[in-house]
């Protein structure tokens, strides 16, 4: 993980310099690189082995603060030398966060203690509180070995309990190096994103923010007014969001300093872009794809058209092919796996996998998601292999279908999903969140009508006034699923 040696490089040269602005609180470089520093000396006294589910090799260290002042310091401490972190989000209900830390076995559990840290051994009880350390008093942060796990992240979550996926430090080194001139990202890079530090957007925004030497902005909860607030008082210049922030964003109105704007988590809609670019006229929009497990895998151009399907090109250094059933490569035009071969592939899921999620092929890799390859390369993603609807005969794509939903007039939010039916096999259902009170069963019927085949149009609706999302802003379609399939109070029959 190079970032130990950035924050000693910065830490150096520009103690005083910004790095990590929380709310109320600001990190400078060497306050942070301090308090990383006396974090990895306490961890080295509590836990002098490694006793975890990754081996004795390495000291595996749960991090399971939420955004907090300290994070930052605790995730280079966590990751330098031979540690691993393991990243929990403590929204996350306690049952849940409960097995995966029993599943994990880490040698230590890092949570919030107030304004401070709490380092603790669940083996023997042994614990230490760390405060902002401002004297780069301990030694430097080591760096750690390319192979070695440095990271382990976790699936989303919606259906089932989370996947633990290890990442070596090589993929990331890779990806940073390539992302940084691709991005634009330099020592002048503001960048602000709200979501979990827990989870890989926000994450990673935040590191190639640091690694760079620039000023990184987050909440420890998005609020789009104070994200607004946040944005002009400070002008930040970078934005990295998920589509529902910026929606949210763009009803509070925009910044003319907003010269950068990254999205990943769903596709944005035709009506996204043109809010975007009334909301943030001088920022260059960029969509990319890609997933936990794979890294990036395409991006957009700023300037590309909107399109509910098009996900952009190959990212620097991927290559991308479409296979059938039978592992054949498929021309350009026909539906089929997506597959990658690049250097920043996860290592794997911890212990035995579920059968679903990563899979490889040779050198390619896969998450399972189905798309097909334009002739100048252009990948469109249709949705999961699981995730197909086969209803009446027809092959319906539940992701495309949300996307159509989200492109209408007075629709905020969608989930679509397959439920069974007794003569077609499958029936395709929809929740929306409506977008004030102007959206009749007629007008929608009508709007439907107008971007999607009968086959594909829901035969089933309901409302949702609030629609559940998970942290990372994504709607939370465990819950969305349960509330149906339990006719709950939460929803509202609309079509």
């Amino acid at each position: 993980m190079p970032l130990s040696g950035a924050l000693e490089r910065h830490a150096a040269n520009h103690p005083e310099n910004p790095a990590f602005h929380l709310e109320d609180r600001v990190l400078c470089y060497g306050a942070l690189t301090a308090t990383a520093r006396r974090l990895f000396a306490a961890f080295s006294r509590l836990a002098p082995e490694g006793h975890s589910a990754i081996g004795p090799k390495s000291r595996l260290i749960a991090i399971v603060t939420g955004n907090h002042a300290l994070f930052p310091a605790a995730f280079a401490a966590a990751t330098a030398g031979n540690n691993c972190a393991a990243l929990i989000d403590p929204h996350l209900p306690e049952p849940v966060r409960r097995r995966m830390i029993e599943k994990l076995g880490p040698d230590l559990v890092v949570t919030a203690d107030g304004a401070n840290l709490l380092a603790l051994s669940p083996h023997d009880g042994n614990s230490m509180t760390i405060s902002e350390e401002a004297a780069l008093g301990d030694p430097p942060l080591p760096e750690g070995n390319g192979d070695d796990p440095f990271l382990i992240v976790f699936t989303s979550g919606t259906t089932a309990d989370p996947k633990p996926i290890i990442r070596d430090r090589r993929s990331w080194r890779i990806s940073l190096e390539t992302g940084a001139p691709f991005f634009g990202i330099d020592a002048t890079t503001s960048t602000y994103s709200p979501g979990p530090l827990a989870h890989g957007l926000a994450l990673y925004a935040m590191t190639e923010t640091l690694l760079a030497g620039g000023i990184f902005y987050t909440a420890r909860h998005f609020d789009a007014a104070e994200a607004a607030n946040t944005i002009r008082r400070n002008d930040v210049r970078r934005l990295v969001l998920v589509p529902t922030m910026l929606r949210r964003l763009c009803e509070g109105g925009g910044a003319e300093g907003v010269t950068a704007i990254t999205i990943a988590g769903a596709k944005l809609t035709a009506a996204d872009h043109a809010l975007c670019r009334r909301t943030f006229p001088g920022a260059a929009l960029r969509e990319y794809y890609g997933a936990s497990e794979i890294g990036f895998m395409t991006a957009t151009a700023p300037g590309d058209p909107a399109s509910s399907t098009a996900v952009g090109t190959a990212f620097p250094g991927v290559r991308l092919s479409i296979l059938d059933g039978a592992g054949k490569a498929l021309p350009a035009g026909e539906t089929g796996t997506i597959f990658v071969e690049s250097p920043l592939v996860a290592t794997g899921y911890l212990g035995a996998g579920d059968g679903a999620g990563l899979a490889r092929v040779g050198n390619l890799t896969t998450v399972g998601d189905l798309g097909f390859l334009e002739a100048d390369d252009t990948l469109h993603l249709l949705g999961r292999s699981g995730g197909m609807v086969l209803s009446g005969g027809n092959n319906i794509y539940p992701s495309e279908v949300e996307a159509a939903l989200l492109g209408l007039p007075h629709v905020r939010a969608a989930h679509v999903f397959g439920v069974d039916h007794a003569d077609l096999g499958s029936e395709l259902v929809a929740v929306i969140e409506p977008g004030g009170s102007a959206l009749t069963p007629d007008i929608l019927t009508a709007a439907m009508t107008e971007v999607l085949p009968r086959y594909k149009q829901p035969r089933r609706l309901w409302l949702c006034r609030a629609m559940p999302v998970t942290p990372s802003g994504k709607v939370e379609a465990k819950t969305v699923r349960q509330w149906v399939a339990e006719g709950s109070n939460a929803l509202e029959r609309f079509l």
